[in-house]
Formats: structure tokens, sequence, C-alpha cells
């Protein structure tokens, strides 16, 4: 999911104007929060009479359209078309926003940066299941100028009207045309704890909006972007995490109803046996994280990953560096069409069992359920760092007698998706700008 390190010290630059408060600024948090899963009983997403396949099923869907929300471009014509949701991504937070603190329960997206909600007096919104936040309820909530950092940090989406140019509005556009407008403000927010002792922030900048439409879901109320750009909750926090995060993803196949955790700070270094780090390029989009695939091995045979890269507008015409987004709200890990079908070939050409046929033509390589798969080792050959996948992050079980691929092809974005990072520790470095991955059993951190 980036130009990382203007952003960091863009945000650092802020921490005294207020972005942060003092306290926050000179105090060196760690923390670890819950990340649920949309499909998991705590979520609100959650369907009880949904089967875990197709829970999945559903989950891969959200993938082929998540290209949208990246790159503005719509889905092939002839990929599968499903509900475009803009407030996409896979997990959520339990966030509280104000004074006293008003609950939230927000998508955590590496893929966007402003954190926003939907704000009274809604002008003109879409349905939403939960209470409105009420900005007139806040006793911390403020609204920002024009001619404050926290308005020219946010560039082409802040905007003045003439009639008022004293407060800062923010307008969001998603790539399926979905949006949300409203007033930039800063306000304390509280972020819950593994340790049942809630991380209040102060003075964090915040979108509430007032005029939102598209296809966000009435069960979301808010977005918590983690993206790298000036303005996401990473950014913000500054040196008070030292730019660091990481998350550990319980795979969806765990029988044990486990959170995934997200953590921030000095909870968030990744170090011991195993550990292995990867640049994180910087690119004129700051909010995706960029890294540089090489090759992929599959056994012993060695695929050549292609060196271009795919530009904002969705076009593969960059030579370098940075050719691959890493974002956790992907299901899928996407490759371009003829890297994919050579990869797709060395996995199928090393399982002897019969494929079948996706009936809904997500994905291309499929066997039965029941049939016995030698799946081979893949190997993905990042610059610096070759990951070893599990069976389970290369095959997953979309329907009841049926086990595919969980790669995809896609020549619009290249995406390294969730289930390739499921039990892994994957830990992000702003600062050192790198992104470092450990093998982990996360049902058990």
């Amino acid at each position: 999911m980036a130009s990382i390190l203007s952003s960091v010290l863009l945000a650092l630059s802020l921490l005294s104007s207020p972005f942060l408060s003092n306290a926050n600024a000179h105090t060196k948090l760690g923390f670890t929060a819950d990340l649920i899963h949309r499909d998991s009983p705590k979520s609100p997403f959650y369907d009880p009479t949904e089967t875990s396949a197709q829970r999945l099923r559903n989950a891969v869907h959200r993938s082929v359209n998540r290209v949208v929300h990246f790159s503005g471009k719509d889905a092939s014509v002839n990929s599968p078309q499903t509900e475009i949701t803009s407030d996409g991504g896979e997990y959520l937070m339990n966030i509280s926003l104000g004074t006293p603190p008003f609950p939230i329960m927000a998508i955590a997206d590496t893929g966007s940066d402003l954190l926003w909600t939907q704000c009274k007096p809604c002008d003109d919104c879409y349905a939403q299941d939960d209470p409105l936040f009420d900005p007139k309820a806040s006793s911390t909530y403020k609204e920002v100028s024009c001619t404050s950092k926290q308005c020219t940090a946010l560039e082409n989406q802040a905007t003045c009207s003439t009639e008022d140019n004293k407060t800062c509005s923010y307008t969001l556009s998603y790539g399926d045309k979905s949006y949300t407008k409203g007033n930039v403000a800063a306000d304390t927010l509280t972020l819950g704890s593994t340790d049942n002792r809630p991380v209040q922030l102060k003075n964090i900048i915040i979108g509430c909006g007032h005029n939102n439409a598209g296809t966000f879901s009435k069960k979301g109320s808010g977005i918590v972007g983690l993206g790298g750009g000036s303005v996401s909750l990473i950014s913000q926090l500054g040196d008070s995490i030292d730019g660091k995060f990481s998350y550990c993803l319980v795979p969806l196949s765990s029988k044990n109803d486990t959170t995934s955790k997200i953590n921030f700070g000095t909870n968030a270094v990744v170090s011991g046996n195993g550990v292995v780090s990867t640049p994180m390029i910087t690119k004129s989009q700051a909010t995706f994280y960029y890294l540089t695939l090489e090759s992929v091995s599959v056994g012993s045979k060695n695929i050549s990953y292609p060196l271009t890269s795919y530009s904002e507008s969705g076009q593969g015409n960059i030579i370098g560096q940075g050719n691959i987004i890493i974002d956790s709200g992907t299901t899928l890990t996407l490759f371009p069409t003829a890297f994919y079908s050579e990869l797709e070939d060395a996995v199928a050409s090393s399982i002897d069992a019969e494929r079948i046929n996706d009936p809904q033509q997500v994905l291309s390589l499929c066997y039965s359920a029941t049939a016995k798969l030698n799946v081979p080792v893949i190997t993905m050959h990042f610059d610096g760092a070759d990951l070893k996948l599990d069976s389970s992050n290369a095959f997953i079980q979309i329907s009841d007698d049926l086990v595919c691929f969980a790669f995809r092809g896609d020549d619009q974005l290249a995406i390294y998706g969730n289930i390739a990072q499921m039990n892994f520790l994957v830990g992000y470095d702003t600062v050192s700008k790198t992104v470092s991955f450990k093998p982990a059993d996360c049902a058990k951190m």
C-alpha cells in the first residue's frame, strides 16, 4: 500500500502544531489492540447463517473489487461483480472519539489515510445502524482553520468555502464514485488495548462527515486510515510510536475464536530468529506501502517477477522498484496476468489431482475439497527477504467441495494480500522504511 519518508517528516514537523498534544509527542507509546476480522462473531458484519466457506467466498469477491478502491478504474467486465463497498478492508478496530468517549467500530485500512466517521447533523448521509457521532457532545472537539498545517497536510482533499474561510473542509472520493464530505477537526481518540488500559490520544485529526454517499455499508461507522500519508493515524502518532506498527493475522480457518492483534510503538518491534526485512519503497502516492518482489519459487522452479511497477492510474509503465503493494485489507494476492499464468502452471504441474472449475469463475486453479493435495513449497522472494508460505497461505476452501489457489491475475494492480500474510508477524517501520516478516502462530500472540 509510498512516500513514507516525506510523510513521516511532515508528521514529525507537525507534532508541535498540534497534531498531538505535547504529552503525546514526548511520551513513547507501546500498546496492542484487537484487530477484528469483519466475518468474526465480534463484527457487526457477521452473518451467523453463512458457512465459513461462504464467508471466505465473499471475502474473495471483496478482494477483486478492492482494486477499484485503489485504482479508480472499473473492475474488468469479465470479472464477477458483487457489491463494491467503499469501507473496504477486512479488519475492524474498536475506537472511541471525543470526550466523553463515543464508541465506534471502524474499518482498519492500510489502503487509506484519513480517519473519518459520519457526524451529526447529517445533511445527506447513507443509512447507518449505529448512532452518529455528535461533535457538539464532545468537549474536546475542535474544528481546524483553513490556514492551519493540519488543513494544508490534506493537500488536494482539503477545501475552503468562500462563505466561511475559517473552517477547513475535506472531500474524499473512492474509486467506485462513493465519497465523504465534511469538516476537518481535531479530537481525542481512544483506542481499546488488550491490557484493558485504553490509550487516549489527544488532538488527532479526523474527518467529520456531514455528506456521505455511495456503497458504504450501514453496518460500518468509520474508517481508521493506517496508510503512509501525512494524516494517517500512523503518521500522526509519529515519533511517539517511532513510526512502528505491526500485526499478526490469525488464519481464517482457525477453529477457535481468536482475534488478530495490531501493535504500535515499542510493542510493534519485530525481532528474533527467523525475521527477514525488505525495503519499503517511496512513491508519489504516499498512502500505499510498496515493496519489491523479485521472483516466486514453486519448489525448485524460480519464476522471475516483472519489475514493472503500477502507477496510481493503474498503468503498468514504470520500470523499477516498488512493483507490489502490501495490504491487510485485500484477501487475495493479485499479480500481473502473464506472470500469474506462469505461476499457476508451475503450481498445477506440481499437484497430482484433477482440476475442477470454479463455477463463479473468480479463481482459476481449484480442486476437490476431498482431494489430498501435495501442495508444493511456494516462496516469495522480496528484495532481501524470502518468505516460505504454508499451504494455508496458498490454498483456501471457498465452498464445501472446492479448494482454490489464493492468487489471481489482475493487470490493474499488484497486491500482496492478507491470506499470504497470515501466521506472519508483519512489522512496518516508516522511519527506517522497512517491512519485516517473522513466522508466528498468531492465535497464540
